[in-house]
Formats: C-alpha cells, structure tokens, sequence
C-alpha cells in the first residue's frame, strides 16, 4: 500500500467527515492517534472538544443553539486500563463497557450498526490501541450501509500488529462533500506519522476545510511508561 500524506488527503478533500488516525510515532517510542470532526450545519458545528477525565467528550459551544443532541454530544476518547478507545460516536461506551466485560473490540460493536441519519447513514467508525510491557497493537473498524441501503450493515474490523515507525492509518466517514454523503469505502489510508505532537495537530488543522472543520484531538502515548501528552484545538474558542 503507497504510503500517503496526510496534509494531501486533507487539502484536496473539502468534507472527509470525521476521522480517526492511529499510528506510531516516527522516533518508533510512542503510539499515536487522532480525531477531527467537521460540520456542515449550525448544529453540528456548535460543538467544542473538552477534556473528561482520561479521555474527551463533545460539548456544546452554545447551549442555546443546540437543536438535536443525539448523534453529536458523546465522548469520543475513553481511557480503559491500557486501552484507549476513539469512536466517531457513542459506541465509545458500548466498546468500553463491552471490553470491560471481556468481550473483544469487534464483539463489543456487533450490538451497534451506522447513524440513523438517512439519507446519508453515516458510518460509525471506531479504534482501539492496546499497549501492554511495551509492545503496541491498534485496530480500526467501520459498520457502514450497503451502499446506502439501510437494510444491510457492512462490518469490516482492521488489525495491526507491531505498527512500523512513522506510520499510521486513517479512516473517515465520507469519502468527499456530496448530498447524500458518500461512505468511507477501502481499507484504512497507509499515511505517515511525525516525531513531534505539535507537528502532528498543526499538519491535521491547517489542511481541515476552514469552513466545516470543528474540533481536533491528537494524544501521544509514550510506549514505555503509558503517560500521554494530549492536544486539543477548537474553532470556537
């Protein structure tokens, strides 16, 4: 698979939706990830990211205009024990809960299917990194439509095993603007992945459409000791 850069796929793409990157950092000693979120209507882009604990949730930036919380208030970073789990939606709980049962990542979303948001059925994308003694596995997964046709959930699990230095892997809901939206179709884009955090947020923000993009998180696990550092950039401010 060609490896990508993330500063084109964001540049050339106006509406990529909400996204997940996972990946390692290219020093080899930190495990990595990110999550953006874009808008389009009032609503959805009346949002700020705030941290919650170990991980973030979704706030409204002005409680008064908030229309219809249901797929936009949720928490899209949870911490549990050495896992941190990323979700473009509130199966970040159904998979906290679900793993904290013993169930596996994949087992944890079989109860849970896309948005009910017709006509665009947005797809629930969700990650998961696992660092134990040292040693790093992350996996992406995506439960989509059947090209739109809400009848059939397509659910595809990506899994990735001593993740190579300076690289990484993004997954988003939409593969570009359009009315319907059009699912996310492929595997998970190969990208890079710098050293530095701040390289890291600077690179996602400054390539994000300036109209639809929202918020951004990008946290850095240090391989070896587990503490992060943690970035969090919002449009309203």
């Amino acid at each position: 698979m060609k490896l990508l850069s993330l500063e084109q796929e964001l540049s050339s793409n106006a509406y990529p939706g909400r996204g997940i990157i996972i990946g390692r950092s290219a020093d080899g000693t930190k495990a990595v990830t990110a999550y953006f979120i874009m808008g389009r209507s009032s609503n959805s882009r009346n949002r700020i990211f705030i941290e919650d604990n170990d991980g973030i949730r979704t706030q409204a930036y002005d409680p008064s205009k908030l229309e219809d919380p249901s797929l936009i208030i949720y928490a899209p970073v949870r911490v549990l024990g050495n896992k941190t789990i990323v979700t473009n939606g509130d199966q970040t709980d159904t998979i906290y809960e679900g793993m904290d049962h013993q169930m596996t990542f994949e087992q944890s979303l079989r109860s849970r299917e896309f948005e009910p948001d017709a006509p665009n059925y947005t797809p629930r994308i969700s990650g998961i990194l696992h660092i134990e003694s040292g040693n790093y596995n992350y996996a992406l997964s995506i439960l989509k439509s059947s090209d739109g046709d809400p009848s059939s959930c397509h659910r595809y699990t990506f899994a990735y095993e001593h993740p190579k230095a300076g690289e990484g892997h993004f997954i988003h809901t939409y593969m570009q603007d359009g009315d319907p939206l059009p699912s996310f179709e492929g595997e998970p884009k190969l990208v890079s992945i710098p050293d530095q955090i701040d390289v890291l947020a600077d690179l996602l923000w400054e390539n994000l459409n300036a109209d639809n993009k929202v918020s951004l998180f990008v946290r850095y696990i240090n391989l070896t000791d587990g503490t992060w550092e943690t970035r969090i950039i919002n449009k309203n401010q």
